[in-house]
């Protein structure tokens, strides 16, 4: 059956859906808004997934961003396990068309499909014990496979891999981690923190190997017995995680024709290539958001970018839009180690090493053109809230006093040079 009454569907429940919604209702929009999700809960954390749950130190419950309560205390309808198959559009609305047959009206659509665990296409990848982590259904069923016995690999030395690893080595397990580029993290932090985490794993009783490709996983009677590596040596095995990345779920954005360049193409106010249809989140290229950092499309994956990039949508839902232009900074625990990274490193051209990397607790500060771009903090809190804080006003740290760590970090904070310009 059809909605009575079309208003804003959410396509994805996630924390741009959340975000979006309530910005909504914050601002006053009383018009019907509904939230269709494929999972069984109410939208939920996905960062604890790979670190506090995992490691049992969070439950199912803690996870949930919103209750059903809350949601529909502010008029926010929410259907869960229940997956959106088809749309049909056109600039003044629209019908969504779900797995169990379900219709549903809409005036506004946004898509917040998010994105899917790659998989690793060699033989043997679908044996039992070759597991993922992105839902909590990967998480339960990854928690139960660490408390077995046995070696583990984890394929991939992103962020989630290694915070699986941390996880694994501290209930015992016996871990490698097989990255095929050249340094861990490759994709998001700079080289020196890149050899940072792998001494640091290392230290912890990891095995990391680099630049080792996997061919196969060896199974006996379904079961992994072992990873065959580019070169013919074999890992012992018993459970395999995949970890190579993410895949934005651009189907339905296919379907209705948007433009695709690694996700669905969007511009300052969250717009898609029709100018009707939004969208947000994981599943959503958006023009390069921080003035001092390269311009291009990037695809952020973090719990602030959703947040952030969902209130900015509500306020082009709402006929006020807003360019994006929110300060982009993450988080990830691995083990007894929390590094924060504020701003964009790609494109930095200077490095100022705050504090000794030996302690544990120390900051890289990262300059263009002589301005501070971005800051990696590994135990240093206090170092990432203020070069945030300082970013988010366009301000500066001159590099020749950074490097001191006898002068508290916001006493340097200071407006570009005159004639500076944000880069």
């Amino acid at each position: 059956m059809a909605s009575r009454e079309p208003g804003t569907l959410i396509v994805g429940a996630g924390q741009a859906s959340v975000s979006l919604a309530a910005a909504l209702r914050d601002a006053g929009h009383d018009g019907p808004v509904t939230i269709v999700g494929e999972e069984r809960l109410p939208p939920y954390e996905r960062p604890p997934l790979s670190k506090g749950y995992l490691a049992g130190h969070r439950d199912e419950a803690s996870l949930v961003i919103r209750s059903r309560e809350w949601l529909a205390e502010r008029g926010v309808a929410l259907l869960t396990d229940e997956r959106v198959t088809a749309l049909d559009r056109d600039e003044m609305g629209g019908v969504a068309t779900t797995a169990s047959g379900q219709r549903l009206d809409f005036a506004r659509l946004v898509l917040a499909t998010g994105a899917a665990a790659r998989t690793l296409p060699v033989p043997g990848a679908d044996l039992e014990d070759v597991l993922a982590i992105r839902t909590l259904v990967d998480a339960d069923r990854l928690a139960a496979a660490l408390r077995a016995d046995g070696p583990l690999v984890v394929i991939g030395g992103g962020f989630l891999g290694l915070e699986v690893a941390a996880v694994a080595r501290e209930i015992g397990r016996e871990v490698t981690v097989v990255e095929v580029t050249d340094r861990l993290l490759a994709r998001a932090v700079s080289p020196a923190l890149s050899d940072f985490f792998r001494a640091a794993h290392e230290r912890r009783g990891v095995r990391v190997l680099l630049g080792a490709s996997v061919v196969r996983i060896l199974g006996v009677d379904g079961h992994v017995a072992g990873v065959e590596l580019q070169g013919g040596d074999v890992l012992r095995a018993s459970t395999v995680v995949v970890s190579i990345g993410s895949a934005p779920r651009v189907e339905l954005a296919a379907h209705l024709g948007l433009a695709l360049d690694g996700g669905v193409v969007v511009d300052e106010f969250a717009l898609g290539s029709d100018r009707v249809t939004v969208a947000v989140g994981d599943c959503a290229c958006v023009p390069q958001f921080f003035g001092r950092g390269l311009p291009g499309l990037v695809r952020p994956e973090s719990v602030q970018h959703a947040t952030d990039h969902g209130r900015s949508a509500a306020a082009t839902l709402l006929g006020q839009p807003t360019a994006y232009r929110a300060v982009p900074w993450f988080w990830s625990d691995q083990g007894d180690l929390r590094l924060q990274i504020v701003g964009l490193v790609a494109g930095a051209d200077h490095t100022v090493v705050r504090g000794d990397p030996g302690t544990e607790a120390f900051s890289l500060l990262h300059y263009r053109d002589g301005l501070l771009v971005a800051a990696e903090c590994v135990g240093s809190a206090a170092d990432h809230l203020v070069v945030k804080r300082g970013l988010e006003k366009g301000l500066t740290i001159e590099p020749g006093a950074a490097a001191d760590t006898g002068v508290p970090l916001k006493r340097l904070l200071s407006p570009p040079a005159q004639g500076s310009a944000d880069r």
